[in-house]
């Protein structure tokens, strides 16, 4: 995924987890790491639907374990959208 996809997902995770500006999140951050349990994973990833105008499946959704994994699958279903 391109860097700006990355680093939009970082702030969403941080947001919706309440975490502080300072904190680091990185492509390989997981989820869990960070304190996400599958209810916070769910909202990020409607977070994530509502900022780039996608809709990810539900199974898409339980594959996703890092911040770049979530980056790498929006970029994929926003190509799609765009074809």
């Amino acid at each position: 995924a391109k860097p700006e996809t990355v680093d939009k997902v970082c702030s969403i995770v941080r947001k919706q987890l309440a975490l502080p500006e300072d904190s680091s999140v990185t492509g390989e951050s997981k989820f869990a790491a960070l304190g996400a349990d599958s209810l916070d994973t769910v909202e990020i990833v409607m977070g994530l639907e509502e900022e780039f105008g996608i809709s990810v499946e539900e199974e898409s959704a339980q594959s996703i374990v890092t911040v770049q994994d979530a980056a790498d699958l929006i970029e994929k279903l926003v190509e799609k959208k765009d074809a």
